[in-house]
């Protein structure tokens, strides 16, 4: 199988001798005599085209025709109409009838790269070719049949599309029943030099100039590097340092000039659902303020006893108990009506988190109503009735008192 696989690297040329590399030819090699559906996953830039010629060109197709369709360049409008065809006068600037890819392929193969960039509706239509060799053209009922045999690509992690429901997960089983995985270069690093001297070789030839050469601190550089673009990257720096640099001889210096600094190419820590965290922000702040008005309203509580048990008008008292309602009430005004809602919910139902129903008697429940219903009605005689007005008074949104005066039953 070792000569095999040399020949196969030869043929395709093929650069690199790392395991998984091997491995993958190998099962490209063995899949090729059936018409099993392929899928060939990696990064880009990976060289994944290369693996679908590999099994045309060894299948009992191979003198019938090789499309390949890029999924990710076709705009979603006119992606079935490539896939499947088109009737006359199916949409606007259908002047007349095409055949799709799967009608003009029927005998051979079609290359699906980035095949998780299919939108949903296409990936249905693929599912029925797949199942039962079936399609229909676009503007016609007619059904037509195709033998075709399909290998796909992909660089995206499936199992995400999946779960975000940006892939059907049946297409997915039925396109991977033989799943080809390449190796990102990063783990290929004893084949980055092999490859580098390829395409310095391959650049000196095309632009007539002499072959470029690597030191050893340009080759340990070229071999801890991340290669985020993997070979595509590789042979683009490789064409930059053929044409630019006047010197042959690559030294650690020169290469690094060329290599985006690793440190700028992280990602940024960005949350997954920004919404949500903002929301849970705003959530605490709402309980805090919840906090701060029951242990208010309980010292107002205690204020209050402690008047009528003395049975006294100290005014200084008083001054006490007022003081304490506008504050709360202010805070309140900056609610929105959505958030007065919130408040009410966590008033009358049990938060997991801060338990507020048990930490309100039932008593100190009834007392609270008392004091609520009390001053929406000073509000509302000191305003003569006017709810915006008395609203503002209280501290609360229009809507909110609205809302109080049909629980109280206020007749106004």
């Amino acid at each position: 199988m070792n000569t095999e696989i040399q020949n196969i690297k030869q043929r395709f040329e093929i650069i690199g001798n790392h395991s998984g590399l091997d491995r993958a030819i190998e099962k490209a090699v063995r899949v090729s005599p059936t018409d099993i559906t392929v899928l060939v996953a990696g990064e880009s830039g990976v060289g994944k085209e290369v693996f679908p010629k590999i099994i045309h060109q060894l299948s009992h197709r191979k003198h019938n025709k090789f499309i390949a369709v890029n999924c990710g360049a076709i705009p979603e409008g006119t992606i079935d109409s490539e896939l499947f065809g088109h009737e006359k006068g199916a949409f606007t600037g259908a002047t007349s009838t095409r055949s799709g890819y799967f009608e003009v392929a029927d005998g051979g193969t079609i290359f699906l790269d980035e095949v998780g960039e299919l939108p949903l509706t296409t990936q249905v239509r693929l599912l029925r070719v797949l199942e039962n060799g079936e399609f229909i053209k676009v503007g016609s009922s007619k059904v037509q049949k195709t033998n075709v045999r399909i290998v796909a690509a992909t660089n995206l992690n499936m199992d995400d599309a999946i779960s975000k429901g940006k892939f059907r997960e049946d297409l997915f089983y039925r396109l991977s029943t033989v799943e080809i995985k390449i190796p990102p270069l990063r783990e290929r690093n004893t084949d980055i030099i092999l490859l580098f001297r390829k395409f310095a070789s391959d650049f000196a030839k095309k632009y007539n100039m002499p072959t470029v050469r690597l030191d050893d601190d340009a080759q340990r550089i070229l071999k801890n590097y991340n290669w985020n673009g993997n070979i595509r990257q590789l042979k683009n720096i490789t064409e930059q340092l053929s044409v630019l640099e006047k010197e042959r001889a690559i030294n650690g210096e020169m290469i690094s000039s060329y290599l985006p600094d690793p440190k700028n190419n992280l990602p940024a820590l960005i949350s997954k659902n920004k919404s949500e965290n903002d929301f849970s922000s705003e959530r605490e702040i709402l309980y805090k303020i919840l906090f701060d008005m029951k242990r208010d309203l309980n010292e107002l509580k205690k204020l209050t006893s402690n008047i009528k048990k003395s049975n006294s008008t100290d005014s200084e008292k008083i001054d006490d108990i007022q003081s304490l309602l506008p504050r709360k009430f202010n805070e309140m005004e900056n609610s929105n009506d959505e958030n007065d809602s919130l408040l009410e919910d966590n008033f009358e139902h049990k938060n997991d988190k801060y338990s507020f129903a048990e930490e309100i008697n039932e008593e100190e429940t009834l007392s609270l109503q008392d004091k609520e219903l009390e001053l929406i009605i000073k509000a509302l005689e000191r305003n003569n009735g006017r709810r915006k007005a008395a609203a503002k008074e209280l501290g609360i949104s229009e809507r909110t008192l609205y809302r109080k005066i049909k629980q109280y039953d206020l007749e106004l």
